[in-house]
């Protein structure tokens, strides 16, 4: 989605164009996953972060566009709301320091942002949902004026031909309604990626999306929206319901929401994952490029297959496959669960535990998922994402064994191990991995996740300030907080 396009209405034929040419780059994708020294090379990781951009009353600075001008920094971007800024981190080797390198790069970009922003009297501030936000702060004036959000929000709306309903449950449900898409914009994430090679894609895939559930619990940043206290990742559900194209008619017979966990593991070849991609979902940006996959590979070319990324770019599944043509082409996994904030620290914690524990997996993947029904994978992160570290999660005993209904710190406490050992073996150094993880243990012991504490420092104000009041001034707290690491 990070494409630049320079239109955002589209006929009958540039679709029909456009799915021919993606059926022409998922058949050039399967040839190049045939090729015995396709997507070898020692593995890296990256990470995009999510910043909203705040005035000093902590509210929404729709400033985006005049913040990345002043700022003159290559890895930083708009994101889909006026008051969103998207870090793209450079990719680090896996073995060494690589969450070192990761932190020091961190630090780099927000003090960029910070710096650029202070022009505008306004700053950055990492959290999964802004606690101030209000309902009039959304609408197509919230939304970052450039052709490919203009595009996407269109074509979501004619799919879906009524208006994006959200109905999110918990301790204060809220129900309310928007015409377009930015209410997607009230979110901020941590997106982890992580190269693996394609004979082992599939499992390192099947691998995250059981990591999910207990990495998400043990992280969870966003338990408000719009005042209302919800889940503890309020996310999960926003994204999801934001964006959703289908009518609420009919939807038995439909795809998943395009923001989704998935419907079944990869299995045995990360082919599979793509074609799910393309067979399920409609695509909503036909642009098309100028290259011709299957002449590009006659020539001895890695081809971009540009329509296949731009419409995976589409569908916002919470671990999504990613092609990519650089270095001589590769595959990555992209994490999406992870919430922005509160703190670097936290947020490369909760890095090191979802890649250990993905990398611990990956190796006896088809045991885990011989004896886990993809419908629990599912709900576990669904529970996780409402409950928070109180969630009941199913969990083995062993790899492949009954599944017994566990709470989700004893998962995730459980796990710890195995996520040290997955980064050892993919030589990650002890000393930049255990301190990380010792923050997870800690946070599991004490029971307080950034979305604990904002309940229990929203529940203290309250009574004096009332629920806005009480809201601005835990977001201040959190802010000097954040700014105190």
């Amino acid at each position: 989605m990070g494409r630049d396009i320079g239109r955002d209405r589209f006929t009958g034929a540039d679709f029909d164009a456009f799915s021919a040419r993606l059926r022409g780059c998922l058949g050039a994708l399967e040839e190049l996953l045939r090729s015995p020294d396709f997507g070898e090379g020692a593995a890296t990781i990256g990470a995009e972060l999510e910043l909203f951009l705040v005035d000093p009353a902590g509210r929404p600075l729709l400033a985006n566009q005049k913040v990345l001008h002043e700022a003159l920094d290559p890895r930083l971007t708009y994101e889909l709301d006026r008051f969103e800024i998207e870090c793209n981190l450079s990719p680090v080797s896996l073995a060494g320091r690589p969450f070192e390198a990761l932190g020091r790069e961190i630090r780099e970009v927000l003090t960029s942002v910070a710096r650029a922003a202070r022009a505008h009297r306004g700053r950055a501030a990492s959290v999964g949902i802004l606690p101030t936000f209000l309902r009039g702060d959304f609408g197509s004036r919230a939304m970052t004026p450039v052709a490919r959000y203009r595009a996407i929000s269109s074509a979501l709306r004619e799919r879906r031909r009524e208006p994006f309903a959200i109905r999110i449950d918990g301790p204060e449900p809220l129900e309310t309604s928007a015409d377009d898409v930015a209410l997607e914009g009230a979110n901020a994430s941590f997106q982890v990626h992580l190269r693996a090679p394609p004979p082992r894609f599939a499992a390192t895939y099947d691998a995250a999306q059981l990591a999910a559930a207990p990495a998400l619990a043990v992280a969870g940043n966003s338990p408000t929206f719009l005042g209302h206290r919800l889940w503890h990742e309020t996310r999960i559900a926003l994204v999801k319901q934001a964006t959703d194209d289908r009518p609420s008619a009919g939807r038995r017979d439909a795809p998943p929401a395009r923001v989704s966990f998935g419907r079944q593991w990869a299995g045995a070849t990360g082919a599979g994952l793509f074609g799910f991609l393309v067979d399920r979902y409609a695509p909503v940006l036909p642009v098309l490029s100028d290259e011709d996959p299957r002449a590009a590979l006659e020539a001895g070319r890695v081809p971009g297959l540009a329509e296949l990324r731009l419409h995976v770019g589409t569908v916002w599944l919470w671990n999504r496959p990613v092609y990519d043509p650089a270095g001589g082409g590769h595959l990555r996994v992209e994490m999406r669960a992870l919430p922005s904030g509160p703190t670097p620290v936290d947020m490369l914690a909760n890095a090191a535990f979802l890649l250990g524990l993905t990398l611990g997996i990956a190796p006896q993947a088809q045991a885990w998922t011989g004896g886990f029904p993809f419908a629990d994978a599912s709900r576990n992160f669904y529970r996780a994402a409402q409950d928070g570290l109180e969630a009941r999660l199913l969990w083995p005993r062993a790899p492949g064994g009954p599944l017994a209904s566990v709470p989700a710190r004893e998962v995730a406490l459980g796990c710890l191990p195995l996520a040290r050992r997955g980064l050892r073996a993919a030589g990650v150094e002890a000393g930049d991995a255990d301190p990380l993880l010792a923050v997870l243990e800690a946070r599991i012991e004490t029971g307080q996740t950034g979305a604990i504490w904002q309940q229990h420092t929203l529940a203290a104000l309250e009574p004096r300030l009332g629920r806005q009041g009480a809201l601005a001034e835990m977001f201040q707290h959190y802010l000097r907080l954040a700014d105190a690491g």
